[in-house]
């Protein structure tokens, strides 16, 4: 089998997660440890003993769930499955920074400090209330960036997350996400409903934000990657550390082509896929979009010892 790793974006997040692995594996603590350490606090405190609004909070929820994926990853890599018994990686929004410091692109420590950076820029690049996400489920992205388009009416509405062939979720300005939930209802979605985020993440509106990462970016090394990373707004593997530089920026205000990344995968030859980290959500979309691939989610200590002992 061919297999590729991928690594979960916002809205996994969950109090606790991690604890047992960095109970188990010192490397997995030491993930914390230095994520801890390049924040200047103890962000594992508040993913292992907080509360879920504060760690939801976009500038701790992309660092903590990278930690948790990372240190899953330590977890595998103790138990003698490497980064490069994949083929490809790949991660959802934030996880593909995940996915750069999996394959050794990013160090951990820089990777916690461009999140919390991204997360902090793109929670400011628009007033709280003045953008919106919605799921629209049951059409396909053509169909979605129609609605996307007569909603707009002069504002930002645009497809942002192109997850598998039933789920497109649309971001921009509220009232165009609200005319695009209706106008979607009208065209058939089974259903079309506002995502309880705290920004339009991935659209025009992100501008701001792509600056400040541009910036932030500038200044961190970026080596090869171990194993080619499929970039989401490529939908296909990259390597070069500069295009990859490049990618990064250009996320921020793109869609996240996970369908087309999955399908692109599966294309190469690729049939297994392992979910890094905290949920599930990442391998139900590919069994959306591919049937036959084989699935495994890997975010426990015990997930890890089934995932290694089962190969």
């Amino acid at each position: 089998m061919s297999r590729a790793f991928l690594f979960p974006g916002q809205g996994a997040q969950t109090i606790g997660m991690g604890k047992d692995l960095a109970d188990a594996y010192p490397g997995a603590r030491a993930v914390f440890e230095a994520v801890d350490e390049a924040l200047g606090e103890k962000l594992s405190a508040l993913i292992w003993d907080g509360d879920i609004e504060t760690l939801t909070l976009t500038a701790n929820a992309q660092p903590a769930l990278m930690a948790t994926s990372i240190a899953a990853m330590r977890a595998l890599e103790a138990e003698g499955v490497g980064i490069d018994s994949g083929a490809y990686v790949a991660g959802h929004s934030l996880g593909e920074y995940s996915a750069l410091t999996a394959a050794g692109a990013l160090s951990v420590t820089d990777a916690a400090r461009l999140l919390r950076a991204r997360g902090t820029a793109m929670q400011n690049a628009v007033p709280v209330g003045v953008g919106a996400m919605a799921a629209i489920l049951g059409l396909g992205l053509e169909d979605v960036r129609k609605v996307a388009d007569d909603a707009a009416q002069g504002e930002v509405c645009a497809a942002a997350n192109d997850n598998d062939p039933g789920q497109v979720v649309v971001s921009g300005h509220k009232a165009a996400v609200e005319r695009a939930v209706d106008l979607a209802k009208e065209a058939g979605a089974k259903r079309a409903v506002l995502l309880p985020v705290s920004a339009p993440f991935h659209c025009a509106l992100m501008a701001p934000a792509a600056d400040a990462m541009a910036e932030a970016l500038g200044s961190v090394t970026i080596n090869a990657p171990a194993v080619p990373v499929v970039a989401n707004v490529r939908a296909e593997a990259v390597s070069d550390p500069e295009t990859i530089r490049a990618l990064l920026v250009e996320q921020i205000t793109g869609a996240v082509r996970w369908r087309e990344s999955v399908s692109w995968m599966v294309a190469q030859g690729v049939d297994d896929f392992w979910e890094i980290g905290a949920g599930k959500a990442l391998i139900g979309m590919v069994r959306r979009i591919e049937r036959s691939a084989a699935t495994r989610a890997v975010g426990s200590a015990a997930d890890v010892q089934a995932a290694t002992q089962e190969g």
